[in-house]
Parts: C-alpha cells; structure tokens; sequence
C-alpha cells in the first residue's frame, strides 16, 4: 500500500469554500477538511494509506486598522472572523494526523480597497461613489512564510523517501519548481485545484502526474477524476 502526504494551502482552500466557511462552526468546518482530505486516500480501486495531512495557513490578525468607508478604527481581534479562525485552526490541531504549518500575516501596509467586481462595476458605470458601501471594500493582508513551507515539506518528504505519493490542494504556478523536484524524486504528484478550472497553458499542467477534485468539502458528491 503506497503512502500518501496532503498538503493543504489554507488560503486557497477558504477562498474556494468561503459561502459554506460562513454557515458551517469551526468544528463542522475542520471536519469537512479533513474528511476532504481523505477522499483522495481512495483512487479507483487503490486504497492509499494516508501519512500526514499538512495545512498551511496564518493566525489572524490581532490589531485595530482603520476602515475608510466609516471612518472608523476596528479591533481585528473583536471581529467574528478571528474567532472563527482561532477555533477552527484548535480544532484541527487536534485531529489525527494532521500537522499544521504556520505562517504569519504581516502587519505592515495592512489596508482596506475596493474588490474586484466593485471596481468593474465602477468602470462600467453600474456603480456609482453615492452607492458605495462596507460590502464593496475588503481588508489586504500579506501571508509570509507559507509557500516557503509548502516548498520545504514537500522537497523533505521527497528527498527522505517518506511517501510514494503527494496531494497538493492548492492553485499557485509558484510551486512548480518543488513540484518538478518531486517528480525527479519518484513521487507521484497529484494537484487538486478543487474544481476551479486550470489554464492548460500553465506550467502546472506539465509538472503533474494527475488532476484530482472531489467535489464539496461540505458535501459528499465527488466529482469527477482526471489523470493523464
């Protein structure tokens, strides 16, 4: 029976997931990573035999920060996101099997901007400065430490000979470098994008062994698989 090591790119995985994120409590949530993570334990008729799920994530952020919109200061650590977050990362450090890997938020240059969709509706003239509210901006962080991890794990895990096969939950063509050293290595690699569809002209295609979703993290339909 093969090994295999997931390794989880948290701010991807909560970016994908944020609806359910907001209607599910941290213990319901950690338990649907988890148990995401263990549907790629079985691969048709193959039964892998799981050796650690590695999530990468940062602590929220504890500080007050002004917001434009109403003038006003917020203590980040009052906010019901950082509770959120603060539970649901307790929860999975209790998990079986499962390491977190914790990078940091910088606080430096934190700040508020308008979202995306806000600034097209913007140029498009469907929305107006007068019709601007808290809901058309968002708060700028910047995680330090986390691909750097993800990087390290995965190039240990290959080097060592600890698994014969890795799972990366992520999106990011900034890990292809680590990706292609795994495959030199031996490593079967698999990428589960989890559903966003992947441009075919990126490097990740080609440094992969397989394309694998499954489906809902909060619900059991898996989706189909892809491997090439």
């Amino acid at each position: 029976m093969s090994k295999t090591a997931i390794l989880v790119d948290g701010g991807y995985y909560r970016r994908l997931v944020k609806d359910d994120w907001e209607k599910y409590s941290p213990e319901e949530s950690a338990d649907a990573l988890v148990g995401y993570c263990r549907r790629h334990l079985k691969e048709g008729s193959i039964d892998h035999e799981l050796y650690r799920i590695f999530y990468y994530d940062c602590p929220p952020l504890n500080k007050q920060v002004y917001e434009p919109f109403s003038g006003k200061t917020y203590d980040l650590g009052k906010t019901e996101e950082f509770s959120r977050m603060t539970s649901f990362l307790s929860c999975l450090k209790k998990k079986r099997k499962v390491a977190l890997r914790m990078g940091k938020l910088s606080d430096y240059g934190i700040n508020y901007t308008l979202t995306y969709d806000s600034v097209k509706k913007i140029c498009n003239g469907s929305l107006t400065k007068d019709d601007l509210n808290q809901t058309h901006f968002q708060l700028n962080t910047l995680q330090k430490g986390v691909d750097m991890k993800i990087g390290i794990d995965i190039a240990s895990l290959a080097y060592k000979k600890q698994v014969d096969q890795v799972v990366l939950i992520a999106g990011d063509s900034d890990f292809v470098p680590v990706l292609k050293l795994a495959r030199r290595e031996g490593l079967d690699v698999i990428l589960d994008p989890m559903g966003r569809r992947m441009s075919e002209e990126g490097d990740l295609f080609e440094h992969i062994d397989g394309l694998r979703s499954c489906g809902s993290p909060y619900h059991k339909k898996q989706q189909k698989e892809e491997f090439f």
